[in-house]
């Protein structure tokens, strides 16, 4: 399953991109406020600025907006990991730029995350199989980061754990941020993050 089944009656590919971006925006409120299965298509119709008519010309149902949530988070994560990727030069601190770029991004897309999370056991068997395989796909992409930046003898298996940690503390912010907060700015989380970073590859690392 890819994201272009979820089937579009418009034919611009700009003009569907702009109106599913307002339709998650508006969506990620009411799922936040209310719940998915309680906020109606109509609301999120509302929401996004438009009417119910104009919503399922670029949808065909509620469960379409979560699994679009879940491609916009991760086109980005692609997006921010190769924009931070210097493959000419790869580097422990090429990969220390690419790590803390990602810690930015779970930060801005947090809201996001947490309803992906929240919401992913009412997607049908097809799709929620179809958000795992992205979450593998984003933390891969950071296992190959590791290896690629860091290539002095680190196992694969060792990479693919630290890939998982990142991933995962990434998240954290956004599930923890209610007690996080309270002893950290993003900055000094980050920074203790790759910090713990910088030590699960010393044995590795010039």
């Amino acid at each position: 399953m890819t994201s272009d089944k979820v089937i579009s009656n418009i034919k611009d590919q700009e003009l569907v991109k702009k109106r599913r971006d307002q339709m998650i925006k508006g969506a990620i409120t009411l799922f936040r406020e209310k719940g998915f299965h309680r906020t109606t298509t109509r609301e999120i119709a509302k929401a996004s600025g438009f009417s119910i008519g104009t919503l399922y010309e670029y949808i065909r149902t509620k469960e379409d907006v979560l699994f679009l949530t879940c491609d916009a988070i991760y086109d980005r994560v692609q997006e921010r990991v190769e924009s931070a990727f210097n493959l000419e030069q790869p580097s422990l601190e090429n990969l220390i730029t690419i790590v803390r770029s990602y810690f930015y991004l779970m930060d801005e897309m947090q809201e996001e995350i947490l309803i992906l999370y929240q919401e992913v056991k009412s997607l049908k068997k097809e799709t929620r199989r179809y958000v795992l395989h992205k979450e593998q796909e984003m933390v891969l992409m950071l296992e190959h980061a590791i290896l690629t930046c860091v290539p002095e003898g680190l196992p694969k298996e060792r990479a693919s754990l630290i890939a998982n940690n990142i991933f995962v503390q990434g998240h954290m912010w956004g599930f923890r941020r209610w007690i996080l907060q309270r002893q950290y700015t993003l900055e000094a989380y980050i920074d203790s993050q790759l910090s713990f970073l910088r030590d699960s590859l010393k044995d590795h690392t010039k």
